[in-house]
């Protein structure tokens, strides 16, 4: 990668314990990127997360599956695990979590509620590589039978987020990339970051907070 690692000794606190999280998960190159600037790490743990993604309007729920979504149509291979531990710790049922497939291929054959499947069409037109997508009036008036204007903003700004995080983490190389990666340069990888069965995960101790 092209920015310089920082130390984790040389890290805030919180940015240790992230750093701490992601060498569970298997890969450091973002955090040690991030502590040149700990302030927007800060912003992005601290306050997108633990303001917007787990305390905003949308259900905690409903957010972990677009995340999966969209983690799983990018190819991000810590995303991949990190986001399917937090998904689990969430609640989300290990057979739902496994049902999350990327687009395009269809979400596998579970038991989603009406809300959930208009959610995940919805993160469908965020992806990268659908260049196509779009909101519509088929598919807005899914969505607001289900959610109020204030919620579907709010999930389209964390979306939003997340697609350009990855975006950003692919070109600048700091994440291990799958093989259905969109970015050019991209050889993917294999054994231990492909994905695996959710229940492994949940039973696994090197995925736990």
């Amino acid at each position: 990668m092209q920015f310089t690692p920082v130390p984790r000794e040389e890290m805030p606190p919180f940015l240790q314990e992230v750093y701490d999280r992601s060498a569970e998960v298997g890969d450091t190159k973002l955090i040690q990127a991030g502590g040149s600037a700990p302030e927007i790490m800060k912003w992005y743990f601290q306050d997108f997360y633990a303001k917007l993604f787990y305390s905003g309007r949308v259900d905690i729920r409903t957010k972990e599956l677009v995340r999966l979504r969209l983690t799983r149509t990018h190819g991000c291979a810590l995303c991949n695990k990190w986001d399917a531990s937090d998904a689990l710790e969430a609640g989300v049922e290990p057979e739902i979590v496994d049902a999350v497939t990327g687009w395009p291929e269809e979400v596998g054959d579970a038991a989603f509620s009406d809300k959930e499947w208009a959610a995940l069409r919805y993160a469908d037109q965020m992806a990268l590589q659908n260049m196509d997508g779009a909101l519509d009036d088929e598919l807005w008036a899914d969505l607001r039978a289900h959610f109020d204007e204030g919620e579907l903003f709010e999930l389209g700004i964390v979306m939003a987020v997340f697609t350009g995080m990855y975006k950003f983490i692919f070109i600048a190389d700091l994440t291990p990339k799958m093989a259905h990666c969109p970015i050019p340069g991209n050889e993917g990888v294999s054994g231990d970051w492909q994905i695996g069965p959710a229940k492994r995960l949940a039973t696994s101790g090197s995925f736990q907070r």
